[in-house]
C-alpha cells in the first residue's frame, strides 16, 4: 500500500500517457473553484515544525497539508475507505503571498477534472493574515492490494462528476528538459543524505521530502521567493531507502530548475519561477 502522498508510480500507471484522452496544461493562472462546487474545506494552526526561519510556510510544509487534507476530505466522501491508495504524478504550488507560523488557515478542495482513475484536485490554502498558496495536484488512483492504477468506485466518481466538465482528462509532463550531464557553470550538483523519516511503508521517499531537497537549493536563490512564485513539481520514478540522491539544480534568468538524481537516472523534477 502507498499512503496519499506516495509519489511512485509503476510501469503500469505510464498507460496514462497514451489513451487519446485530452491533455491537461497547466493554466497559467489557476481556476477559481465554480459557484456551482461546494469545496471540501477544514483547517488548522500553522505550527513552528512547518515554517522557515523567516516564520514562513515551507513547501514541504505544503505538501503535508494537501496529504492531510486529502485524507480528511476521503473521510466524508462515499466509499473514501476504498480510495486510500494515490500516487502524486504533479504538484503546482503558486504561494502568492507567504503564510506564516501562527496563522490559521482554511483549506479549501475540489476536483478540477478526472478521468476514471485519475483526476487533478486544486486546493486553495488561505492564512487568517492574508497568506494565500493555490495549488492543483494531479493523482492517480491505486488499488490495495495489486498496486496498478484502478478505476474508481460509481459512488466515489458521482460527486466529482457532477462538478467537473472534463472526464477524459490524460497525463502528460510539462517538465520535460532532460538532466544535464556536461559540466557546466550553470549547473550545480550535490547529495541529498536520506533519513528514516523520509520513507514509507513501501520504502520509497514521500513525495514532501522532494519539496525540503527543494527548500535546500532555493536557500542559495533567495530572489525566487522574495515575491509571487510557483513551484511545479513531477515525480517519475521512486527513490528507495538505499540510493543515493543527488540534486542537480540550474539556474537561468527566468527559473531554477532542479533534478532528483540516483546516478545518472533522473527520478523527479522541479522548476521554481517568479510570478
Amino acid at each position: 500500500m502507498a499512503p496519499l502522498g506516495h509519489n511512485s508510480p509503476s510501469a503500469r500507471a505510464q498507460s496514462a500517457n497514451s489513451w487519446h484522452y485530452p491533455v491537461m496544461v497547466i493554466p497559467s493562472v489557476l481556476p477559481e473553484c465554480p459557484a456551482r462546487v461546494t469545496p471540501f474545506e477544514t483547517g488548522w494552526l500553522v505550527r513552528l515544525a512547518d515554517t522557515d526561519g523567516d516564520q514562513r510556510l515551507r513547501l514541504d510544509g505544503v505538501a503535508r497539508y494537501l496529504q492531510d487534507v486529502g485524507y480528511d476530505h476521503l473521510e466524508v466522501l462515499d466509499d473514501g475507505d476504498i480510495h486510500r491508495v494515490w500516487v502524486v504524478r504533479r504538484t503546482v504550488i503558486d504561494v502568492l503571498k507567504p503564510i506564516q507560523f501562527g496563522e490559521r488557515v482554511v483549506l479549501r478542495r475540489w476536483p478540477s477534472a478526472m478521468s476514471t482513475r485519475w483526476c487533478t484536485m486544486r486546493v486553495q490554502v488561505f492564512g487568517s493574515g492574508g497568506g494565500l498558496v493555490d495549488t492543483e495536484g494531479f493523482l492517480i488512483h491505486f488499488d490495495t492490494e495489486s498496486g496498478v492504477p484502478t478505476r474508481m468506485s460509481d459512488r466515489f466518481m458521482e460527486p466529482m462528476m457532477a462538478c467537473t466538465t472534463e472526464h477524459r482528462i490524460r497525463w502528460k509532463a510539462a517538465l520535460t528538459d532532460p538532466m544535464p550531464v556536461d559540466p557546466d557553470p550553470d549547473v550545480r550538483t550535490r547529495s541529498f543524505p536520506l533519513r528514516v523519516t523520509d520513507i514509507d511503508l513501501l520504502d520509497h521517499v514521500n513525495n514532501a521530502v522532494y519539496l525540503t531537497a527543494l527548500e535546500e537549493v532555493l536557500s542559495e536563490h533567495a530572489e525566487l521567493k522574495s515575491g509571487p512564485h510557483r513551484v511545479v513539481i513531477e515525480y517519475g520514478k521512486p527513490v528507495r531507502s538505499c540510493e543515493d540522491v543527488s540534486l542537480v539544480a540550474r539556474r537561468t534568468d527566468s527559473s531554477l530548475d532542479v533534478w532528483f538524481a540516483v546516478a545518472a537516472d533522473s527520478r523527479a523534477v522541479a522548476r521554481v519561477t517568479a510570478r
